[in-house]
């Protein structure tokens, strides 16, 4: 399918071929006949990537301190890798389009295929021949109203949004500041709701337009504050809609002058708002910045989880403002054809940007961009090739399941390095960057179906994607008789672990590889060495002041992410097995009591392993720490010697002398690199470079942790509970 992106690095629009989207059981397949160009939001994010790099910085100062942070601690070069993968990678411009259902998911209720919808959300309702949908982000059209007028419906939710967070009254008098889309949407809305209206810009023509919908115009350059005191006895209006956007402070000053005594102002655009005090302190003007379309936006409990809020506590969530919309639409209060100046084909949606860019002069104000796909087909092959396939015998044939920051910063770099891999296939959840990491890193084709990797010409394959997929992905795999490659955690349940271990069982000859990377550092070697001649148990202690994820992360989905243990705690569960050189024997877990924490998705806990060699190790993993103290500490003891790993970046060493052999290893190194150089010599040789029965010991240990938890006693990791199902 062909969608609109564009590249952040430079700023070029392009017009690529990408797979289709995957459709999952919550989500809604469509495709789209139209979608508008947000000439403010989407200008903004070309101005942006048109930026030089150090232009770029000056404008995100937040991002830069986050760059410096990572080179403190992962070094030049790996930051570097990143944040070029990052610039290199197509983004997908457009948020607001409607279409036709060609597919539901199996969650979703009250929408099938043929029906028309609209639908929104920046990550979801881009330009594109078809699109994928969060069910709470679709909305079905009336009979009426068609699908040109419907594809405005993600604007109009922002403008309704900002008329309800103002709460305009029967007889009241507001100024709407800025008439492009969402301005002269917000005259229309206004007006429904028995409001006079003044309207200002700075293009006169924008002004006459609102004009015709029943605002008193004033163009910027007029007396905008004398005509609202003149309309208003001297009161001043209201409230403000401010839906512009500026860098400058005057348009929220000149609010504040000409605004009544507490009066509100609502911010729509993106504005400067260094608010004078004078004004808004003395009136007691009410301030509101409104959060796009409605409650529900920027939650993925609500966007990705498919669930609403309670309908007699939250009357207009963002799905509901769409609705609202449409309906205005349909009864003829609100006209949203005058506003449509031009149409595109998808094709030449270049044209299209030239306008907001102004490469072109003309004056513009609803773009559309129009679409007519060939049918979808499910049963049709997804696969886009990229570049000719030129496999070498001696190579490695990889394909990629996911392709996310850890994949393309970390994973896939060190793999195109080492020489020893030929990139096959390459899929992602949404299918939106697939095509550009496929270019950027040389896979063959890239597609929209896991499908397609299992029944191409690859020797293993690499998942990185969402937790709650792994294991189904790992089966599959191991199913098609493919190696594979799966970042931690392997799985998130017992019952997954079972399936794994019965898809392995019946395999044959294919490798499991999970990502603990830990084990392979140079820090670890060093300590592992340390104590090679030691015959007798090891203690170790681990510490990892972790820092705290937002609660709305969707690694705290327990369904989605697991939870930090099951997600992270692998890891140093996986980095205590290799130490002492023995899989755990048993767990016993403990966490803090805090109200908002279960015990799935606690992230304050100590755990007590034992070994089948008798060494034991202690592992304290917590959330609340300060940002000030080294993430990862570790110390190991026994026979006489200790050694003491700080942060990956250092290690200490301790003998029968009083002295400590320190080792300062530059920059931190968690042993990625070196992993994957032994995964794909372990592949060549057919002699995994971790066994899978640690691997499984060290994955039941971690879902058995949870279990300790919630039953407050130790668990046995027995792995003959996977056999038994």
């Amino acid at each position: 399918m062909k969608q609109v992106t564009q590249t952040l690095r430079t700023g070029v629009i392009e017009i690529n071929d990408v797979p289709v989207p995957a459709l999952n059981h919550k989500f809604i397949l469509v495709r789209n006949s139209a979608s508008v160009i947000s000439a403010g939001t989407e200008k903004t994010k070309i101005d942006m990537g048109k930026k030089s790099l150090l232009q770029k910085a000056k404008a995100r100062p937040d991002l830069v301190m986050q760059v410096i942070g990572k080179i403190k601690t992962e070094g030049l070069k790996k930051t570097l890798q990143t944040v070029n993968s990052r610039l290199d990678s197509p983004s997908p411009l457009g948020y607001s389009c409607a279409g036709t259902v060609v597919a539901a998911g199996g969650l979703v209720e009250g929408i099938q295929p043929g029906d028309r919808v609209a639908c929104g959300g920046a990550d979801y309702a881009n330009h594109a021949e078809f699109v994928a949908i969060p069910k709470n982000l679709v909305v079905k059209i009336p009979g009426n109203v068609t699908d040109e007028e419907a594809a405005f419906t993600t604007v109009g939710a922002i403008a309704l949004q900002g008329v309800r967070l103002a709460e305009p009254l029967l007889g009241e008098t507001f100024l709407v500041v800025g008439l492009g889309l969402l301005g002269q949407i917000a005259v229309q809305l206004l007006k429904a709701n028995g409001c006079s209206v003044i309207g200002t810009d700075l293009d006169a023509a924008l002004v006459t337009r609102a004009e015709g919908y029943g605002a008193v115009g004033v163009p910027s350059s007029g007396d905008v504050a004398g005509i609202c005191n003149a309309l208003t006895a001297g009161h001043g209006v209201d409230g403000v809609l401010i839906c512009a956007g500026t860098s400058s402070n005057a348009v929220i000053e000149m609010c504040g002058a000409v605004t009544r005594e507490k009066g509100r102002v609502v911010v729509v655009g993106a504005v400067r708002m260094d608010i004078p005090r004078e004004d808004y302190f003395k009136k007691e003007i009410r301030v509101v910045i409104s959060r796009s379309y409605g409650p529900g936006r920027y939650d993925p409990f609500y966007e990705e989880g498919g669930n609403d809020y309670p309908y007699g506590y939250v009357r207009f969530t963002e799905q509901r403002n769409m609705e609202t919309f449409l309906t205005l639409v349909s009864q003829g209060k609100l006209d949203v054809k005058s506003l449509i100046t031009h149409r595109f084909a998808v094709e030449e949606a270049a044209s299209a940007y030239q306008l907001i860019e102004g490469k072109k002069t003309e004056p513009y104000l609803g773009i559309l961009l129009q679409y007519n796909p060939a049918p979808f087909n499910a049963d049709d092959s997804s696969r886009i090739s990229v570049k000719p396939a030129v496999v070498a015998d001696d190579k490695v044939k990889l394909s990629f399941y996911g392709a996310g920051n850890y994949a393309t910063a970390s994973l896939l770099p060190p793999m195109q390095a080492s020489k020893q891999v030929t990139f096959t296939g390459l899929v992602t959840a949404s299918g939106r960057s697939a095509q550009g990491v496929a270019k950027q890193f040389g896979f063959a084709f890239c597609a929209g179906s896991y499908a397609e990797l299992l029944r191409g010409d690859t020797d293993a394959i690499v998942i990185t994607t969402r937790h709650d997929t792994h294991a189904v992905g790992v089966c599959d795999a191991l199913n098609a008789g493919k190696h594979v490659y799966v970042e931690k955690p392997l799985a998130m349940s017992v019952a997954e672990l079972s399936e794994v271990h019965d898809a392995y069982s019946r395999c044959g000859k294919a490798q499991v590889m999970v990502g603990f990377n830990r084990r392979f550092a140079p820090a670890t070697r060093l300590v592992t060495e340390h104590f090679a001649a030691v015959k007798s148990p090891l203690v170790v202690n681990i510490r990892i002041n972790a820092g705290a994820i937002p609660a709305n992360h969707w690694i705290q989905d327990p369904q989605l992410g697991g939870g930090r243990m099951v997600g992270e705690g692998c890891h140093f569960i996986d980095l205590a097995a290799a130490l002492v050189g023995s899989n755990v024997k048993t767990v016993y877990s403990v966490g803090s009591s805090k109200a908002e924490k279960s015990a799935v998705l606690n992230d304050n806990l100590c755990l007590t392993l034992t070994f089948h060699n008798g060494s034991v190790a202690n592992i304290t993993y917590t959330a609340d720490g300060s940002k000030a103290m080294a993430k990862e500490f570790i110390e190991v003891f026994g026979g006489g010697r200790s050694a003491q790993i700080h942060d990956f970046k250092e290690v200490a060493l301790f003998g029968g002398g009083s002295d400590a052999k320190r080792n300062k290893l530059g920059v931190q190194d968690k042993g990625q690199k070196s992993m994957i150089s032994a995964w794909l010599e372990g592949l060549k040789t057919g002699k995994p470079c971790v066994s899978y029965d640690c691997l499984i010991a060290t994955s039941l240990a971690t879902v058995m942790a949870v279990e300790s938890l919630a039953l407050g006693m130790p668990m046995t990791v027995d792995a003959a509970v996977l056999a038994a199902g």
